[in-house]
């Protein structure tokens, strides 16, 4: 099966999945974004298969009384045959991205990659969110950034595991608002990891099934992000070891 195909089984089966749960109108919007993260990878000119992963972002709303929410964003990447840098689609279709969000995601991508040496010159990165909504904020941008360096190690960050911040030119976690009610909405969601940026300095005891750790730099999140199960306690410890140090 080449390229092409592949992804059109890929897309086929992603729509045939999401037509039980939407209607008719929301279909046919996701059916084209659909129809676009096809072309992404047909012209991507991938070596093998691209990989793709659904990811959990923390948001809050706007208002007079704001709500923590956590969306679920489609990421797909491609290691590309060719140089020619780093290249970002954002897909639309139900929901879309500001245009300062897409500039945050992009830079902390690129940010991230250059925290943990990795070259971006030959990635493709498509994303689109399901929920039919315009996200704005930067403090996804971590998580995406994250994502996409794990996949391009051919590793893994477990869904049930989350952060929420941006990142610096200098390779740190940065701050961002609403820090509680994004820990409220990531419990109420089942998540049982949330990272925060070090310099959140929300007071209270961390919620039942869910862990809060702060953390400084790309590559103590990256740690923590990625680290199996069995050692997460010890990662997790050597991470705020760190932080204080």
């Amino acid at each position: 099966m080449n390229n092409g195909t592949a992804a059109w089984e890929r897309c086929r089966r992603f729509f045939l999945f999401v037509t039980r749960a939407l209607s008719m109108t929301r279909c046919i919007a996701l059916l084209l974004g659909v129809l676009c993260l096809a072309v992404f990878v047909d012209t991507a000119g991938a070596q093998g298969d691209p990989r793709e992963q659904y990811v959990p972002v923390l948001c809050v709303t706007r208002g007079e009384n704001p709500t923590g929410s956590v969306i679920y964003l489609m990421v797909l990447f491609v290691m590309r045959d060719d140089a020619g840098g780093l290249d970002v689609h954002f897909i639309t279709g139900p929901g879309r991205f500001s245009k300062s969000t897409q500039a945050a995601t992009v830079q902390a991508i690129a940010r991230t990659a250059r925290a943990l040496g990795l070259s971006t010159n030959s990635w493709s990165v498509g994303l689109s969110v399901q929920d039919p909504s315009i996200i704005e904020g930067d403090s996804l941008s971590a998580m995406v950034g994250l994502t996409v360096a794990a996949m391009a190690k051919g590793e893994l960050i477990p869904r049930n595991r989350v952060i929420t911040g941006t990142v610096t030119l200098d390779g740190q976690i940065g701050p961002v608002g609403g820090v509680a009610l994004k820990v409220l909405a990531a419990r109420q969601a089942g998540l049982q990891m949330v990272l925060v940026p070090s310099t959140d300095e929300r007071k209270g005891s961390t919620p039942a099934f869910t862990q809060v750790f702060r953390v400084a730099s790309v590559s103590q999140a990256y740690e923590a992000l990625t680290a199996p199960q069995r050692s997460i306690a010890g990662v997790l410890s050597r991470v705020s070891d760190q932080r204080r140090s």
